[in-house]
């Protein structure tokens, strides 16, 4: 018996993008890169994980350098995620539940806010924080308070993404990593769906020959992890874990824009 067309269509694949490299920029080989934004003007906002190594930097992109750097102000902890709204760069821990916000110009702490749960990765649409933990949800948070104002189960095909990681809101969209897999979702930040899949296994084989080469071989858990988005040109920053290169790639459906409007959510 044929199947009706509209359930064919219900069970399609989500379509999966290919990351055309455009360029290849350094990257700190023992930076366990966890959170990836970029500012402006070459600067790129990094936050880094490991117990005793965890921090926020400032990066210059074209060289690799690091501008400025502060750890991860609590001892035990092991950093997460980190986002620039409104001049102050958020900073997750993986479980203490704490979140600290710097300046993101002087990366001198401002203030420190309580979560539950575990801190994963984090971005924002102009106005509100969006943070994962590790599972199928992303929760919308007030970055004033830190209080939880909306969450979403992100699916593909009716399942749940779970280990959601590295976020990065890109032009209504929400872009994910998925912690030790080579691929990124792309999100419906209203119904929590997957509308596409990119594929960076071959950003993966690239790093990982070039690990090898040079006599530090990546680990299993030395996955992609570094989504950041320049508007000017309408691509994308890659990275990952302890990778030594920051890849900057094309992928369908993005577009440049002006600077000034990259990350705001439309007005409702």
């Amino acid at each position: 018996m044929t199947l009706p067309a509209l359930n064919a269509r219900a069970q399609s694949p989500t379509p999966v993008l290919k990351a055309t490299v455009t360029a290849r920029y350094p990257h700190d080989r023992n930076a366990f890169t966890e959170g990836f934004q970029y500012l402006g003007s070459g600067v790129v906002m990094e936050s880094t994980g490991i117990t005793g190594q965890s921090g926020v930097r400032r990066v210059d992109l074209k060289t690799g350098k690091v501008l400025s750097q502060v750890g991860t102000p609590i001892a035990t902890a092991f950093g997460e995620g980190v986002t620039v709204l409104d001049g102050a760069a958020y900073h997750l821990t993986w479980q203490e539940g704490v979140a600290i916000a710097f300046d993101s110009g002087t990366l001198k702490e401002t203030g420190r806010f309580r979560y539950t749960g575990e801190g994963w990765g984090l971005t924002h649409d102009g106005r509100q924080l969006i943070m994962s933990n590790g599972s199928a949800t992303l929760s919308w948070r007030d970055p004033r308070t830190f209080r939880v104002r909306r969450t979403v189960q992100v699916t593909d095909q009716g399942q749940p993404v779970k280990n959601l990681n590295e976020l990065e809101y890109v032009q209504g969209n929400v872009y994910a990593n998925v912690w030790l897999t080579d691929r990124i979702a792309r999100i419906d930040p209203q119904t929590g769906k997957v509308t596409a899949w990119i594929d960076v296994s071959e950003l993966t084989r690239e790093a990982s020959v070039a690990a090898t080469k040079a006599g530090r071989p990546l680990t299993f858990d030395d996955v992609p992890n570094g989504i950041a988005f320049i508007p000017e040109r309408g691509t994308l920053l890659l990275t990952g874990k302890r990778w030594a290169t920051v890849f900057e790639v094309k992928v369908a459906g993005l577009k440049s824009e002006d600077p000034g409007v990259a990350g705001r959510a439309p007005r409702r």
